[in-house]
Parts: structure tokens; C-alpha cells; sequence
């Protein structure tokens, strides 16, 4: 309790904006540092239209020679699926190996089963591609990703020799539940910072408050991305002043925000003495 009191996130409304199945730790780490997380789900997951390009993918599973997950969803679907169509992707003579973009989608392969050949220093898809590099040469690399996933790293993949086999592994959306009502009632009775994990999530806020209304928050809201992809997504709306993780993990979150609201409090001590 005395350390949740001494944090700067003390009686912060924190609005999360990711799955709710994704988030129970984050609640959990957050409301121990004395915050009040308020879940505003902007996006939900679905299975693809079309099972079929990911089956053939799973078919030739021994042939690839790497898969990279971009996320724990991509770690997921694969899983699910391919217990759904009796596919060991466990016990293959030959399995690929392993890279993940970032921490937590390592945690989730590592937890599924999967030996994490590489985890990117900087959790970006182009930065995971560069990292590899030249390990990427005429090897066949399998990419299971959203319908929104940004078309960078393939592109990226490609320019360094690789053989690119991407298919639509899950489906990114909004929750339908989430209406615009909702949203607003949310984000403005007295939200203290919003935390995006996507620009997915960026792009459903701005639907529902309408894009102008996204960057006037920033006067009295810590916007918080978490990523330069999530970062970039908000900046393009027009918005300038963001909180950015230094990377995906939950600790790399709660640094961020602490650091915002403890210099926050400091400026306003020092503007009251004045």
C-alpha cells in the first residue's frame, strides 16, 4: 500500500485500450502502483475469412526456414490453428526457427512451445528484419499476421534476400460494442492518460471521438503509445506531445508513466512557488 500511495500514479485514471484479454496483467501492475485502470477496448480479434493460405503455410511447415511473429496474436492463431487441423508444428524434423519482434510476443512463443531464435533489440518489424540481415538470403521465411499488419516488413524482408510466404493469420477490429457515446464518456470524465498498443486502436479512437477531437485531448491526457508505430499513428492525427514506452514491456509502461506525472507534478509545484 505505502509503495502504490508514493507513486506518481497514484489516483491516476489510466484507460487501456487493447483487448481485454490482453490486459489482465497490465490491470493487475497498474492498480499496484495505485492507478485505477479503466478498460476502453478498441480493438478485438477475429479468425481470418480464409483459413486456406494459412493451412498450405502449415503444410510446408518444415520447408520454411524462419517464421517471425510480429505479435502474440500471430502466436496464437498459429498455435490454435494448427492443433485444429492435427499439424504439429512441435514435433517437425526440420522446424524453422524463431524470431519475435518483441518481448512479449518471445514470452508467448516461448510459452507456446516455440525455441525464440531472436527477439529484436528494437521492437519494430523493419528493425527485426535489418537485424537479421544477410541471415535472411534466399531463406524462406513464413510471416503470420494481421489484415492490417503494416506492409513495411515484408518489403523490408525482401530487400534483403528473402523469400516471403505472409498470410492473413487473424483479423484486427473494433469491438462492436465500443460506440462512440461510450468513448466519449471514457476518455473524457477525467482521464489521466490513454495507453495505445496499435495504431489499430489510434485510428478506432479517432472514429469515435472524430480525428479533431483526438488531439485537443493532449492538453490534459498523458497519450501514451506504446512503439513507433503506434507513436507515428498519432502523430499523423496531429498530435504532438506523446508519452513513449521505452519498449513494449508492462515495467517499460509504468516507467513512462510515472516519469510523465511525477515531472507533471514537479512543474506544478514549481509553478505554484513562483
Amino acid at each position: 500500500m505505502a509503495e502504490a500511495l508514493a507513486s506518481p500514479l497514484a489516483g491516476k485514471r489510466v484507460v487501456i485500450t487493447r483487448a481485454a484479454e490482453q490486459s489482465s496483467d497490465l490491470f493487475g501492475s497498474l492498480s499496484s502502483h495505485g492507478a485505477i485502470p479503466v478498460s476502453l477496448p478498441l480493438v478485438s480479434f477475429a479468425p481470418p475469412y480464409d483459413f486456406a493460405p494459412l493451412d498450405a503455410a502449415l503444410l510446408q511447415w518444415e520447408h520454411f526456414d524462419w517464421v517471425i511473429f510480429t505479435s502474440a496474436n500471430a502466436v496464437k492463431a498459429v498455435v490454435t490453428r494448427s492443433a485444429t487441423t492435427g499439424r504439429d508444428v512441435y514435433r517437425a524434423a526440420k522446424p524453422p526457427r524463431v524470431a519475435a519482434v518483441g518481448p512479449a510476443t518471445s514470452v508467448e512463443a516461448k510459452r507456446s512451445g516455440f525455441s525464440v531464435d531472436h527477439v529484436a533489440k528494437t521492437h519494430l518489424g523493419v528493425a527485426l528484419a535489418e537485424e537479421l540481415g544477410e541471415r535472411l538470403r534466399g531463406q524462406r521465411v513464413f510471416l503470420p499476421r494481421s489484415d492490417h499488419a503494416n506492409p513495411d516488413l515484408p518489403a523490408a524482408l525482401a530487400r534483403f534476400g528473402a523469400n516471403v510466404t505472409e498470410v492473413v493469420a487473424y483479423l484486427t477490429l473494433r469491438p462492436s460494442e465500443t460506440d462512440r457515446a461510450h468513448a466519449t464518456r471514457t476518455v473524457q470524465n477525467d482521464a489521466d492518460a490513454i495507453l495505445f498498443y496499435s495504431p489499430s486502436a489510434v485510428h478506432h479512437l479517432a472514429d469515435l471521438l472524430a480525428p479533431a477531437k483526438l488531439p485537443a485531448l493532449e492538453a490534459h491526457v498523458a497519450l501514451t503509445a506504446i512503439g513507433p508505430v503506434t507513436a507515428a499513428a498519432l502523430r499523423e492525427l496531429g498530435v504532438q506531445r506523446i508519452i513513449a514506452a521505452a519498449d513494449t514491456t508492462i515495467p517499460a509502461v509504468i516507467a513512462a508513466l510515472e516519469t510523465h506525472f511525477a515531472r507533471k507534478k514537479a512543474l506544478s509545484s514549481a509553478g505554484a512557488n513562483e
